[in-house]
């Protein structure tokens, strides 16, 4: 399955897109992973922030927010990432991380990229060249670790 990628900064998403990403960030983390909690954060629509659309045919199936940084010495921040549960098992997700980490340093070179991954995920993204550091710690009810990826 060939998706399209685009990153697109939030003034460039068009309102049916915007629907897409929330409506597949709903299904999967609200739903599917039945946690209540605040998704529309607030960063969607901040400064230079991203969103990573992994688009078939018009409908998007792979997903990450790229969370600008705040300052020349601060990370990157990849989150929310996701793939539609009508795709698992095609290995999109890597080729979302793949996706996720390029945007990252084209838009972004030479800063470390730090995510929160849920604690059962550390070893998938490790392939990407993720470290843990910290704590294990429960985000919404869930088991979450911080990870970096140096430059």
């Amino acid at each position: 399955m060939n998706l399209i990628w685009q990153d697109l900064h939030h003034s460039e998403l068009s309102t049916a897109q915007l629907y897409q990403i929330l409506a597949l960030r709903n299904a999967v983390f609200i739903v599917e992973q039945a946690c209540a909690y605040q998704d529309v954060d607030g960063a969607d629509l901040a400064g230079e922030n991203l969103h990573l659309l992994g688009l078939y045919q018009n409908r998007l199936l792979a997903y990450a927010r790229l969370l600008a940084p705040q300052s020349d010495s601060e990370p990157i921040k990849i989150g929310r990432v996701i793939v539609s549960g009508e795709v698992r098992g095609l290995k999109l997700g890597h080729r979302l991380m793949e996706q996720a980490i390029l945007s990252c340093e084209r838009r972004w070179p030479r800063l470390p990229i730090k995510l929160s991954a849920q604690a059962h995920l550390q070893a998938f993204y490790s392939q990407f060249g993720f470290l843990a550091y910290g704590e294990i710690y429960l985000e919404d009810g869930i088991p979450h670790v911080d990870m970096v990826r140096q430059p």
